[in-house]
This record gives C-alpha cells, sequence and structure tokens, in this order.
C-alpha cells in the first residue's frame, strides 16, 4: 500500500467512527414516550394523559356529569373562528352536552396523542388527532356517523386536578 491509500484509509476509518459516534449519541439522547403516543413519558406527562382519557371515556359514556364536572367555570372556546356568534363559554357548555346527550345515541372516540406542551397560566395544551363514531337520529333513522380531525384540548390545573379551558 502507498502512503495515499493508507492516509485514506485512515481518514475513512476516522470518519466511520466519528459517524458511529454521531448515531449513538443521538440513540443516547431519544426520549421514552408513552405507550401509543408521541408524548415523552414523564410523571407530569402521564398524569395529563390520565385525565384526558378520562374525557375520552366520559364521551364515549356520553356521560354528560362527567363532562360538566372536567370543564373549568372559566371555559371559553371560540370554536377557532373569527366571529363571536359561535363562541360557548360555560353556561353555552352545560346546554350544549345536555341537547347533545337527548341527539347522540351513541359514541366511540379514540384519541392519537400527538403532542402535549405546557404554557404560561399554568395551561396545558394537548395536542390531538380523533376519531368519532356517532350515532345520530336522523331523517332516515339512526346513522353512524364519523369525523377525523387534529384537535387541541386545552387544561389548567385548578386546585388539584385538571379541568378543561376549552376544545371540548
Amino acid at each position: 500500500m502507498d502512503s495515499s491509500t493508507t492516509r485514506y484509509l485512515t481518514c475513512a476509518g476516522h470518519r466511520l467512527v466519528a459517524l458511529l459516534g454521531l448515531l449513538l449519541s443521538l440513540l443516547g439522547c431519544t426520549k421514552e414516550t408513552i405507550p401509543n403516543t408521541y408524548v415523552e413519558d414523564t410523571k407530569a406527562n402521564r398524569e395529563v394523559i390520565e385525565f384526558v382519557e378520562k374525557y375520552r371515556v366520559a364521551v364515549e359514556k356520553r356521560d354528560v356529569g362527567a363532562l360538566i364536572d372536567m370543564a373549568s367555570h372559566n371555559y371559553f372556546d371560540d370554536m377557532g373562528t373569527p366571529g363571536g356568534d359561535d363562541d360557548i363559554d360555560y353556561a353555552g357548555l352545560k346546554s350544549g352536552l345536555a341537547q347533545l346527550r337527548q341527539e347522540l345515541l351513541a359514541a366511540r372516540y379514540q384519541i392519537s396523542y400527538r403532542g402535549l406542551s405546557y404554557a404560561a397560566n399554568n395551561r396545558v395544551l394537548v395536542d390531538v388527532l380523533y376519531t368519532g363514531w356517532f350515532r345520530v337520529e336522523t331523517a332516515d333513522g339512526a346513522q353512524w356517523r364519523r369525523r377525523l380531525e387534529p384537535h387541541r384540548l386545552v387544561l389548567a390545573r385548578e386546585g388539584t386536578e385538571f379541568k378543561i379551558l376549552s376544545g371540548m
């Protein structure tokens, strides 16, 4: 072997070692996620996910009482629109949930957790992709309707428990 070949192999070997080191360091930096989510596995994040799972079950059971208990008295949702005619506050939420209970015959609600972040004013932003199957009464009889949408729940700790500020 001549000296240029030796030099090339030495440089290639150094590059390979550096690349392997980089890959190992990246693997070492990956964080564990809560199973079936994209959310980092921490005690605080698990507590949030457990709360949202209680919400999901209450939706499936059409448990209006539980849903109202989960809502903050400061609940407000602008429904993602600039106009105020569709905004919902706590009183509107209670009224809407009571009506929904009568119109909704059955529900299946799945949540795929996409992200969770902590914001100012003690708020927790929970980004999800939900799939909902809702059995509703129509002019043609009871039918299932499906919705698949990205969604955000905004939570805040009130006392010792979480409450939903918007996104219900």
